[in-house]
């Protein structure tokens, strides 16, 4: 299993390019299967959650090509089994996201429960409950998800469906299945993520029929089919807000090309008011910073979009525990989402937890450690931690991290990071 080597201590300055979302990128992937003509997607992020879901199409009959850095090519017209077995998608909890697309289009499915990173529940009784409610009659055996039409029903039916809860892959299972459903959905309680108005811009450039995404309520006519479309991945926003983290905390100049600073206000909000220079610029977002230890310390409580994501709550937690100051961070979203502060602390932070909420006091050093990833944006917490840590920071079970980012380390070297992957 590999590991990186950090050696801390070094300012970043360059420019990184950065890549599709991974949580626009896997429901695009199952968008695809709403259509028997071929769809090319540009701008897919080279992840091992994305060859994850690239394996389930082709376990589904769906034909995948990809050149070298070039766009990837998807043609379901010969899907034939619709199934997402558990051991293809055990490591991913994006495999319930197939379970729209292929009721829409084959009136089937058999979908294994999600897995991916252990940072809490995710319940798919939302999942469930909004497809029974458009005409599917849905058991859970054995771990699987089985579904099918109800009786007499030859495709999906429209439904208002207001969910008990913000949820974001809920949301885009029901989008993408109300487009091959009969008549009118309507989707209140709607998750407003960018990653959902980018599926919803591919899925009109199929031929669907989608208004008000980006919005609590989006209402969606169905139609009898969706053609082929190429649509670009829009750019990871937590990929970006991970790098400006690390810029913050290094000290430095970076502009980040392709980044959307629109995607990232409250991220952004706070780094100014740690005082760091965040711009958006022409193509992307440029971070200015005179390092961790001259920053303020930021506090902050995770939300739904557009509020402070949970997905930036790790890593800018690393740079609260080299600024000057106490911070509270507030954790609203899953309930195990601290299992970074213990590998934090044996570098020599100081953080304390009760409950949902964690208190960072600044220290004005870390000390470089062998520490242990235990999700995906743990990883990238730690590894922001090592940038900043005096000597040297081992990072291990990096293959969270690889599920998420592609290529992070070869794009921190080139800023000027010291930085390398070895191999246990």
């Amino acid at each position: 299993m590999d590991r990186l080597l950090i050696r801390g201590g070094r300012r970043l300055h360059g420019e990184v390019p950065v890549s599709g979302a991974k949580n626009a990128a896997l429901p695009q992937l199952c968008a695809a299967l709403l259509s028997a003509e071929p769809v090319t997607l540009l701008n897919m992020p080279r992840l091992q959650d994305v060859s994850t879901m690239l394996r389930l199409l082709r376990h589904m009959g769906v034909g995948v090509e990809r050149s070298d850095d070039g766009p990837l090519r998807i043609d379901a017209g010969a899907l034939h089994t619709p199934e997402a077995p558990y051991e293809l998608v055990k490591t991913m909890r994006a495999s319930v996201l197939a379970l729209g697309p292929l009721l829409a289009r084959r009136g089937a499915a058999k979908v294994s429960l999600p897995g991916g990173c252990a940072i809490g529940s995710r319940p798919v009784d939302q999942h469930i409950k909004g497809l029974t409610a458009m005409g599917a009659d849905i058991a859970v055996e054995h771990g699987d998800m089985i579904a099918r039409l109800s009786a007499g029903r030859r495709r999906l039916k429209g439904a208002h469906i207001a969910t008990d809860m913000i949820t974001v892959t809920g949301t885009e299972n029901f989008l993408m299945a109300a487009t091959l459903a009969e008549g009118e959905t309507v989707l209140e309680n709607a998750a407003q993520e960018p990653e959902i108005a980018d599926l919803a811009e591919m899925l009109i450039a199929m031929g669907a029929q989608i208004e008000g995404h980006g919005s609590s309520r989006i209402r969606i006519q169905g139609v009898d089919r969706l053609h082929g479309c190429s649509h670009r991945v829009v750019a990871d926003r937590i990929e970006a807000g991970t790098f400006l983290c690390a810029v913050a905390a290094t000290g430095g100049d970076v502009l980040l090309r392709h980044g959307r600073a629109d995607h990232l206000d409250a991220v952004i909000e706070k780094l100014r008011a740690a005082g760091a220079d965040v711009q958006a610029v022409a193509d992307g977002i440029r971070v200015q910073s005179p390092g961790g230890a001259k920053l303020k310390a930021q506090g902050f409580r995770t939300t739904e979009y557009p509020g402070f994501p949970t997905d930036m709550q790790a890593q800018f937690m690393a740079l609260d525990c080299i600024a000057q100051g106490t911070a509270t961070v507030t954790e609203t979203i899953f309930e195990n989402r601290f299992m970074h502060v213990d590998e934090l602390l044996r570098l020599g932070a100081r953080i304390q937890v009760d409950g949902k909420v964690a208190v960072i006091e600044g220290q004005p050093r870390l000390s470089g450690a062998t520490v242990m990833a235990t999700d995906l944006r743990a990883s990238a917490c730690l590894v922001i931690a090592g940038l900043v840590a005096e000597g040297q920071t081992a990072v291990e079970r990096i293959h969270h991290l690889d599920r998420g980012y592609d290529c992070m380390e070869a794009k921190l070297h080139g800023i000027g990071a010291d930085i390398e992957r070895v191999q246990a």
